[in-house]
């Protein structure tokens, strides 16, 4: 026998907590936004159950790359200060600059945003920013998902993750076997903490320090919570005018796990990266975690990117071009260090040395 609720009617999905027509709100408002972010290679449009890409003919020997990442505790960030706008841009950054590491030019990207409660003008901020951090980086929204979860989410919160897939040709991959002695690495800076460690920065900050999102920071020049929302920068379009222009041997996205992890992840063996603290001072923001949490400097250097982005290592002989492309890209670049042999087959791949002016 069907089960019925108090008027006598049957269950319904929207009684169980999924609102399918605030679902198609949702889209009608999010629709026009996503539209920006499109290439020429794109085919069809919104709805299909599929997004469709036609890979250009002149390749010669194509390699797709796929990244999958979201933005992690950044989101409890955004959900305090009901401010969803910028999310977008830092998912978008996780994903492309990934791809465009080994030398990949990001294609498109599909996301994925579960809510407990469809409230479609927050899923039409949350698109907004992904459709931004597409057009910033070159790539096309090719489409998506906005899933519903009543019962396993609160109705105010919401995760979203995606997955980009880029090309490269296989004779201009970039990686470690590219990389020689002498080698320089050049840093680009962050625009702030990016979207990692926002588990600590929320502990120090906001607990154990018990400073306000709202509350205006001298040091900072605005609030605790923009100086938090403020975007990952994306620097894939950069990067792939450094390619054009350099001759780059690989890239490394700093992200989890701090500057020397990422980087040596892209040092061959017997190779490592000595590099000069002095050459940089850290964001203000870095070192109030580091003094209000008593932080160590080992523990905020694998946590936090420190003010370091991306950084790439080219030729020595294009340093100088480098640094100029970087600039008249309006991306503040400094030469960070250099690749050396290893002194034996168990040294660390990457060495900081020195301390950081003003830290």
């Amino acid at each position: 026998m069907t089960e019925q609720n108090a008027t006598g009617a049957g269950a319904s999905y929207a009684e169980a907590g999924v609102d399918i027509e605030a679902g198609d709100r949702a889209v009608e408002l999010f629709a026009p936004l996503a539209r920006r972010a499109t290439r020429p290679e794109v085919q069809g449009g919104l709805g299909g159950f599929a997004g469709l890409f036609a890979l250009k003919k002149n390749y010669r020997e194509p390699l797709l790359a796929s990244s999958t990442d979201g933005v992690g505790t950044k989101i409890a960030v955004a959900q305090a200060m009901d401010k969803h706008d910028t999310l977008g841009l830092d998912l978008v950054a996780m994903v492309v600059d990934d791809l465009v590491v080994c030398g990949a030019e990001p294609l498109f990207l599909q996301d994925y945003i579960a809510v407990g409660k469809v409230v479609p003008e927050r899923v039409a901020e949350l698109v907004s920013g992904i459709a931004e951090g597409c057009v910033r980086a070159g790539c096309a929204l090719l489409g998506g998902e906005t899933a519903e979860h009543p019962g396993m989410m609160g109705a105010q919160d919401y995760d979203l993750s995606a997955t980009g897939v880029g090309v490269v040709e296989a004779d201009e991959l970039l990686g470690p076997d590219r990389v020689r002695p002498g080698d320089v690495v050049i840093a680009m800076g962050s625009s702030g903490l990016h979207s990692n460690g926002y588990s600590l920065a929320r502990k120090v900050l906001l607990e154990i320090d018990r400073m306000s999102l709202s509350g205006h920071v001298e040091e900072f020049g605005r609030t605790l919570g923009e100086e938090l929302l403020e975007p990952t920068r994306i620097y894939a379009k950069d990067c792939l005018a450094l390619i054009a222009e350099t001759d780059v041997r690989t890239f490394a996205h700093i992200t989890g796990g701090g500057l020397a992890a990422n980087l040596a992840r892209v040092l061959p063996a017997g190779l490592m990266a000595e590099l000069d603290r002095g050459s940089w001072s850290p964001a203000p923001v870095f070192k109030m975690i580091a003094q209000r949490g008593r932080v160590d400097r080992a523990e905020m250097e694998k946590t936090f990117n420190m003010g370091v982005g991306m950084v790439a290592v080219v030729a020595p002989e294009d340093v100088d071009r480098a640094l100029a492309v970087l600039t008249a890209r309006h991306i503040e670049c400094w030469t960070l260090g250099t690749v050396k042999k290893a002194k034996d087959a168990d040294a660390p791949r990457t060495a900081l040395l020195g301390d950081h002016p003003r830290f």
